[in-house]
């Protein structure tokens, strides 16, 4: 059966096709400025046909949906013969409320629930919901399920997910810690078990999922107990242009200061923090470790390199905002068997594995630093001598997940 996975965004639209047989990607491909001037790139995988990467009209969700379908089944792109080899469509969701634990089939009793979820998540579930509709109109008879990125965190603890504010704001708006990235974090804190011995009950895992968007999880027994982000992706670590924890007057300040609205606060908080805030400059951590005067292509000094202190400074905030989170959560899981870092700069940068290791040394978590110094595109064990935990680099495939998902419920 072929699968295809669609993240959609407010003017963006990701797309995978697998092949669930085999676990293989057919082709995958990114329609980028829907609704301005469009432009699609679309690459074969699965055969050595060209790749596509021009501009297209895309004037809404539904033109790009119908674009990726003429390229997947074209004769000069295509991977596959027909509409008709496209058995499900798997939709990557960012929030599923307190309603959604689990993959669903879509049915309008959940595009009802998803409306309902908008005000949780203004600026995703609108654009989640444009995908939707658009594989619905260009393929109606094909089943669809939404994979929600909340899902893997309702296993919470009530203790964990309540906020200390009036109970009334749980009990009849919803508002609590629902955490993000949960895709990623089930996917890389299951190969971690397999690694730990296949058997997830009494494990105590710690996944750090750093990205432009960064979060962390505490996982015991398989099972989520604790996440960074809150009730929006604005909470926990610092991030590529989001603050993280900070003290929440601080919005007010904000206001005060520029003379704006509260939206215009919070849209700093989202958009104009975290390390760009920081460093000034960039968001991409390679550009901020390349002014800290880091070869990032092992995370070690270069010799005699001029170095920005606001890039160094950046860094050094990062790191230990992620290492403190570690610390607590080795409190709240009693213990610590691995710690796995995912994503694209946990993936990639040597320098940040090592910048928070570090930081753990005196609770005993140690890496190898020789092994430590490659960026990976597979599994990876950097665990050090005496390590009292196993420390794993792991490349997450949250696509993969989608699709998994989305074969098990429409082919059970």
């Amino acid at each position: 059966m072929n699968v295809l996975v669609i993240n959609a965004g407010s003017s963006s639209l990701k797309y995978q096709l697998f092949n669930m047989d085999t676990e293989k990607i057919l082709a995958k491909g990114n329609c980028d400025r829907i609704g301005l001037d469009g432009h699609l790139k679309h690459k074969p995988v699965s055969n050595d046909k060209p790749v596509f990467d021009s501009p297209i009209p895309l004037p809404t969700h539904a033109e790009a949906i119908a674009a990726v379908i003429a390229k997947l089944t074209s004769d000069e792109y295509g991977v596959i013969d027909c509409l008709s080899e496209i058995n499900a469509v798997g939709h990557r969701v960012v929030h599923g409320g307190r309603k959604f634990s689990s993959s669903v089939l879509i049915d309008q009793e959940v595009i009802a629930a998803l409306e309902d979820c908008i005000r949780l998540a203004p600026l995703h579930i609108p654009a989640n919901l444009m995908g939707i509709n658009a594989c619905r109109e260009s393929m109606p008879n094909v089943p669809m399920v939404a994979v929600f990125d909340t899902a893997f965190h309702h296993t919470i603890p009530e203790s964990a997910y309540v906020y200390p504010i009036p109970y009334k704001y749980f009990e009849e708006n919803n508002i609590r810690r629902y955490g993000f990235h949960g895709t990623s974090h089930r996917y890389v804190s299951a190969l971690a078990i397999n690694e730990l011995g296949g058997n997830a009950e009494g494990t105590k895992i710690i996944t750090c999922h750093l990205g432009n968007g960064a979060s962390l999880a505490a996982i015991k027994d398989g099972m989520s107990i604790d996440t960074t982000m809150g009730v929006t992706p604005l909470e926990g670590v610092p991030m590529g242009t989001r603050s993280g924890s900070v003290d929440p007057s601080i919005v007010d300040i904000i206001a005060a200061i520029e003379n704006c609205s509260l939206k215009d606060a919070m849209d700093v908080l989202n958009k104009k923090s975290g390390v760009l805030g920081i460093y000034g400059k960039s968001s991409d951590f390679r550009d901020i470790e390349t002014a800290a005067g880091i070869d990032i292509s092992n995370g070690n000094p270069k010799p005699d390199a001029d170095v920005d202190k606001k890039a160094a400074l950046a860094l050094d905030v990062f790191s230990y905002q992620v290492a403190k989170f570690i610390g607590s959560y080795i409190v709240s899981l009693g213990g610590l068997d691995a710690l796995v870092f995912t994503a694209g700069i946990g993936e990639n940068s040597p320098y940040i594995r090592r910048a928070i290791c570090s930081r753990l040394n005196g609770i005993g978590i140690k890496i190898n630093e020789t092994v430590n110094a490659v960026r990976v595109s597979e599994f990876l064990d950097i665990t050090g001598d005496d390590s009292i935990a196993k420390v794993f680099t792991i490349p997450t495939d949250e696509e993969l997940v989608i699709a998994r998902d989305t074969i098990e419920i429409v082919a059970p």
